[in-house]
This record gives structure tokens, sequence and C-alpha cells, in this order.
């Protein structure tokens, strides 16, 4: 039997489900990447199908200032990468329409600001949502509850920070205005940084649930009620009421907590959490996993995160997370789209117009285009095609690279102004940046690269030529303590093209990332 969790690998942090009918449908953190905000649908919460982007037209909104700072926390001598862009959503669905709440958080020379908005569509399918409709907020991780009485409420974390606090005010979602006074209505129970509130109603009680204590190590969510919307909100007695700090589990970090029910009417909770070895790695990042809660009482109780959730099982055919066409492709920022040629059906060519910016560029789009890494043991492959002895002139590198954000990444690529393969290995906060390379006897046909993953490492190969039978040669082998640490992405496989003329286009072929 295989494990259910996580249900979404990979990069997928801070999710929200709605059900409608007899399909759940989950949204999740994108940050720099465009398309932004993935959505996911399920019929039983196993297998799950990455069926569109609620941002994907770059009309929609910039995400030009979506640059990851680096932040010391002196209680652990870490460095927290915390990247801008598209910060924990929320999906809800009301009278016909299905809306996402999300914030902006847009890096500027005198500080952050947080460019909160709300988008809709009628159809899910379609992958055709809204243009945004911004509202005045000046927090983050916005939250919607329509009430009884036909009115519209937005709770969120307001002027983010370490000691910040939960407000709420009613909205029209069609102007964005707010039609009363925002008031704080929970200042949590005093963990650091509460955040991600979801807001209930049941039994006629109000019931708040937040995250606390970070996104790493501290993380737990907690939970409060009232009989007023506006308060006061008591704490639980048992707070808080789903945490893995002090334990020695597997999935560490849990929390960000979205509830549902099923059409058994049992409630499930969906949360980010780590996989994390004894080693202290999970290359992975913040992903998506589901655990059974339910009612004691008048309070929520929930099962600690396991790979298989009580209630739910999978065989080896029962787990799959598959994409429509095209839709898991993702770049950096804001795209010159332009830039590249996407395969077909009927086509696995990859076509880039090489761009004279880097990964590591702050702001600006490099020319690359991946997939998130899904499988923790698993493989990713492509072959460059028709190498060009022009391409020395214009001094292009061009190849395979896992990317988390401007600080962090690797790579191995052909190099034509110095006919060699290299291999970087960059990770700023850790200080480390190192490269190897192997020179080449000749100008090749093509070279083919291969990324070979486990939880403890990535081995990286080449091979020249076109032959049925490929000599891989590996290069590197690159612990993935290296690319670990307190972040908010995940890893991104794909391929990039850099030059310093700007008309230099390649081509790949048979981009494979699993």
């Amino acid at each position: 039997m295989s494990s259910v969790n996580p249900i979404i690998a990979g990069f997928a942090p801070d999710p929200s489900v709605v059900k409608v009918g007899e399909w759940f449908f989950l949204i999740n953190s994108s940050f720099h990447l465009f398309p932004g905000l993935p959505i996911y649908a399920s019929q039983d919460l196993i297998s799950w199908r990455h069926i569109g982007n609620a941002i994907n037209r770059q009309s929609q909104l910039s995400l030009s200032k979506s640059q990851t700072e680096l932040h010391p926390l002196p209680e652990t001598g870490e460095i927290l990468v915390a990247a801008g862009g598209l910060y924990a959503p929320t999906i809800r669905y009301h009278d016909g329409i299905f809306y996402v709440v999300c914030t902006n958080v847009v890096r500027t020379a005198t500080g952050d600001s947080s460019q909160n908005f709300v988008i809709s569509t009628e159809d899910i399918w379609a992958d055709n949502w809204s243009d945004p409709v911004y509202f005045e907020f000046n927090g983050i991780d916005p939250s919607l509850l329509f009430d009884d009485d036909g009115k519209t409420y937005v709770q969120g974390s307001a002027a983010p920070g370490p000691f910040t606090t939960i407000n709420m005010f009613e909205i029209d979602l069609n102007t964005g205005r707010k039609l009363s006074e925002e008031r704080t209505i929970w200042r949590g129970t005093g963990g650091i940084y509460p955040e991600g509130p979801h807001l209930y109603k049941r039994n006629g009680y109000y019931y708040l649930l937040i995250a606390e204590g970070g996104t790493h190590e501290g993380h737990m969510v907690t939970m409060a009620r009232s009989r007023n919307i506006w308060g006061p909100y008591e704490g639980c007695p048992h707070n808080p009421i789903l945490t893995a700090r002090g334990t020695d589990e597997y999935i560490q970090y849990t929390g960000h907590c979205d509830i549902f029910q099923d059409d058994k009417q049992q409630w499930w909770c969906t949360c980010l959490g780590v996989r994390k070895d004894q080693d202290g790695r999970y290359i992975m990042g913040r992903e998506t996993f589901l655990t059974r809660a339910s009612w004691d009482g008048d309070w929520l109780t929930l099962e600690q995160v396991k790979l298989t959730p009580s209630g739910l099982r999978s065989n080896d055919e029962g787990k799959k997370l598959i994409a429509n066409h095209g839709v898991d492709y993702v770049y950096i920022r804001n795209a010159n789209l332009s830039n590249y040629t996407l395969p077909n059906s009927t086509d696995s060519n990859l076509a880039l117009t090489a761009s004279p910016d880097d990964l590591s560029h702050p702001e600006l789009s490099p020319s690359f285009i991946g997939k998130r890494q899904r499988q923790l043991d698993g493989w990713s492959g492509v072959e460059l095609r028709a190498v060009q002895a022009t391409w020395s002139a214009a001094k292009l590198r061009a190849g395979m690279a896992c990317y988390k954000d401007e600080h962090r990444f690797l790579r191995i690529y052909y190099d034509a102004a110095e006919l060699a393969i290299v291999v970087d290995i960059i990770n700023k906060p850790k200080d480390i940046s190192r490269q190897e390379r192997q020179t080449l006897e000749r100008l090749p046909e093509s070279v083919a690269f291969r990324m070979q993953y486990s939880e403890q490492e990535y081995r990286l190969f080449y091979t020249v030529g076109q032959d049925a039978e490929r000599n891989w040669l590996c290069v590197s082998t690159i612990d993935t303590l290296d690319l670990t640490g307190p972040d908010f992405t995940g890893p991104v496989i794909g391929v990039f093209a850099v030059a310093e003329t700007a008309d230099t286009a390649v081509q790949f072929r048979n981009l494979v990332v699993c």
C-alpha cells in the first residue's frame, strides 16, 4: 500500500479547500512563480488533478517585485528565505461563484506593501478567472466567511509581524469596499506570527482557526470561538489543537489549517508540513497534507498528521497527481512569454530565446521554464538539441536547473564559450558557491542532461551525441542539505538559457520532470 500524504507533493504550501458537489477543489501559495495560485481537483481526497491556475494572465497582476529576502533567525542561527509574491490564498464558493482571496506581497525600497485582492469565476474548470478586485487591508492571509444574513466578512493577519493581530471587516466583494470598520477579533494564544485565519459557523458559534509560531519549528494550529462574530473570542482549552513541535514525527512544521466535510459528513483538515529526515533534510519544502478531524463536544480535534491518515487508504495505483495539458509549466516572475515555444500533443520540442539575465537576478525574469518537483525519489531529464558553433560568441549557457529562488539553485549546463559541461550549486544563505566542470573534446551534436534525486542527494549526469544507448557520465553528487533550509518555496526543475546576445535561440527535447 502506498501512503496518502502528502496529497499535493512538492512546492505546495498554505492549502485551502472547498467542496462543491462531488468535487474537492484545493489551492496553494505560489509566491514568485507565474502562472500563480495552482488549482487542484479531486473526488476522493487521494488522487488529484492540476486543472488550472487562478492567476494565469499577466494582465491580472505583476510579480516583478516578488524578490526573496534573507532574515537571520537568532533562535536557531539559520536564515529564513522569504519570497515575495502570492501568499496564502483562500478558496470559497457562494451562490454559484468561486472566490479566491489572496495577498500579493510587493517588495519596495521603503518596505513591503500588501496588495490584497479577490478574483472569481463561475466555471472553475474553464481556468478563466476575473481580474483582481483590490481591497484595503494592511496585512496578509485574507479569508472569507459568507454569513447566514447575507453579509460577507474578510479575516486576515494585520500589519504582518511577530506580534500581529487577527482583524476582520465586512466587505462588498464586487467593489472591494469596506462596509464596516476593521476590528481586532483575536490575538492568538501568545505564539509569534498569528496568521492564516479561517472563520467557520457551526451550531450557533463562530469558530476561528489560525496558525501561530511561525511556519517552521514552532508552527501550530490554535482555535477560538464566540457567539458573536465580532467577539469576544475564547480560546480552546486544548490549544494547540495541532502541532508537531517537540516531537520526533517524520512530518514536521504542521499548521496553516483549513477544514471541510466530505459527503459522509466526515470532517477533514488540510495543512502544510514538511517531510523531515533525522539529519534535518526537507528538500521538498512545504507540502500539502491531510488529516482527520472531529468535533469533541463544542471543540475541534485534529489527529496528528501521518503518511496515511485514518479513514483513507491508497494502493499503488490509487494515488495520482496529474495535470491538464500545459497548466503545470511555470516561469519566474514576469516572464517574456514570446521567448518560449511550448511542446504540444504531437511535438516534444521546447524552444527558448536566451536572456542576458541569470537565475540569480532578484527582479527580472531569466529564460527559465519548469515544473514543480513532485517525487521525493525520482528523476528529470532533457536533451539540448542542434548545438551551434555560433553559440560560443554569444557566451551561451544552457541546460537544466533545480531552482528555488534567486539565492538557491543547482544546475548542469553546456557552456558554449568554454566548450564544457558545468555544474553550479548556489546557496547564498549557507555561503555555498561551488562549481565543477568537464571540458569536451569537440563540439557536440547534442547534449542530454539528467537529474536523479532522493531524500538525501541529487546526482547530475550528462551525455553527448544522439546514440540510442547513451553513455551517461555522473558529474556531481550533491547533498540535499545544501538546498535545505527555512524557506517559503520548493524545488522547480526545468531548463534555462543565458547569453550575452539576446536573440540566441535554443531548442530542448523531451523535458521530463517527476
